[in-house]
């Protein structure tokens, strides 16, 4: 069972705007998260290669 979130007018039509297809609020809200998310991880992967990188080469 889901729970109901208050978002403003302004919000809602962003959702809107941010929706593939027959997309709910739901679906755009994990899809912008799941981005999000990944972007973080590949910031992380990149300063942890550079550090190595750095390691290695002293």
């Amino acid at each position: 069972m889901g729970a109901t979130i208050s978002v403003n007018d302004d919000i809602k039509i962003r959702l809107k705007l941010l929706a593939r297809g027959s997309e709910t609020y739901d679906e755009v809200l994990q899809r912008r998260i799941r981005y999000y998310e990944e972007a973080d991880l590949e910031e992380i992967i990149e300063a942890r290669w550079e550090l190595l990188h750095k390691e290695k080469a002293e």
